[in-house]
């Protein structure tokens, strides 16, 4: 007798599981971008480090992600992958021309490998001072600065100001009754 009409099981399974049939060989379809996002639009990013920030679309990528920024200059967001779930999208359009983000894919946001440089287990560098920080190499910054310079240059100071200010909701704002 199970809740809910539920069926109880008698089998126990331990160890390893064996593989979900109806779950191999699938290839995993990339998103289907929403009607309002077009390259150039503005959208709100709703969670993660930057939530309440406004970021300019770029693209989307294979992956399914989009590609967005800040600008970095105006409103501290960098060129980040962004799961369109998380993103409302506004009305507003930014003039995109001369700005090349071709180049950029999935790629571009992997992880250097670890393994290349093997930590030290002695005594002595248990007890250093000095951390091996990763940073995002120089070459990438150039790239994000000349990308979001010709985005940047086409913006008026009203613009500059929209995209510099957080959104949030107050009493009384109602999130379905607004339009973006």
């Amino acid at each position: 007798m199970g809740r809910a009409g539920g069926q109880i099981t008698t089998k126990k399974t331990f160890g390893k599981k064996a593989a979900n049939p109806r779950k191999s060989g699938k290839v995993q379809k990339v998103q289907k971008l929403k009607k309002q996002i077009a390259p150039g639009s503005v959208l709100i990013l709703l969670a993660g480090k930057f939530r309440g920030r406004r970021v300019v679309f770029l693209k989307q990528l294979e992956s399914g992600l989009l590609l967005v920024t800040g600008p970095f200059a105006i409103n501290g967001v960098p060129l980040r992958r962004v799961n369109q779930r998380y993103c409302i999208a506004t009305s507003t359009k930014v003039d995109l021309k001369g700005a090349d983000y071709k180049s950029i894919t999935d790629q571009y946001f992997a992880r250097e490998d670890k393994k290349a440089g093997k930590k030290d287990k002695s005594e002595g560098a248990f007890f250093s001072t000095d951390k091996a920080k990763t940073s995002i190499s120089q070459e990438k910054k150039d790239g994000q600065k000349k990308l979001e310079e010709s985005i940047a240059k086409g913006l008026s100071a009203e613009l500059k100001s929209y995209l510099k200010a957080r959104f949030s909701l107050t009493a009384n704002m109602y999130p379905h009754e607004l339009k973006f």
